[in-house]
């Protein structure tokens, strides 16, 4: 959302991402990154987490750092994850899955239809305020909303930026690590293992 990051992965890539970059890491079986602000602009941004499908949650690591001229728009929303109107992201993100960020001025409605299958939607403002189905939400303010495939109204309180996720709902119950979801106790505890062995790997070499 602001200032610059310098980034550096075990994947291989190292770089600077600007404001209004996305960086998207799919950590599948263990990866170590690492990302610090630049001098300059105070660094402001929002991080997302999101449980993989069974088959890709111990998959090889990837990475991808996406320009923001890169992510398209669709009127008053940027297209993160997935696809929105003629929108489509260029993250290689799971199925399943949109991610908006969205920009409305003061008294601007919006609304959007959740894509076949999303039962699950969220709203979170990170400026300014709205209502969202007629419910207030307020700045910094998380609301999830009941399950069902209706389209959900927005109306701004002011000049106000949000993020908007909708998704089919995860058939799974998560397990937790201090770094990671999973689907499972052993999927989890490969994934530590080799987050372990990736980090042994950087300190024989002196990079921790």
């Amino acid at each position: 959302l602001q200032g610059e990051l310098q980034y550096e992965d075990t994947t291989g890539k190292a770089g600077v991402l600007p404001a209004g970059g996305v960086e998207w890491m799919l950590a599948g079986g263990g990866v170590w990154h690492d990302g610090a602000p630049l001098p300059g602009v105070p660094a402001r941004g929002l991080q997302l987490w999101i449980a993989l499908p069974a088959a890709q949650e111990n998959a090889p690591a990837e990475s991808q750092y996406v320009a923001p001229q890169s992510v398209p728009q669709e009127g008053p929303a940027r297209v993160i994850l997935g696809r929105h109107g003629r929108g489509k992201s260029p993250v290689r993100a799971p199925s399943g899955v949109n991610y908006l960020d969205v920009r409305l001025k003061h008294g601007e409605r919006w609304e959007y239809q959740p894509a076949a299958g999303h039962d699950v939607a969220w709203v979170y403002s990170y400026q300014g305020s709205l209502r969202a189905e007629g419910e207030p939400v307020a700045r910094n303010e998380l609301i999830v909303f009941e399950e069902g495939k209706s389209a959900l109204r927005f109306e701004a309180k002011g000049d106000t930026s949000f993020v908007l996720g909708s998704a089919v709902k995860h058939p799974h119950d998560l397990v937790l690590g201090y770094y990671s979801v999973h689907t499972s106790a052993q999927a989890l505890a490969a994934g530590e293992a080799e987050i372990e062995r990736i980090g042994n790997r950087l300190r024989a070499s002196g990079r921790l």
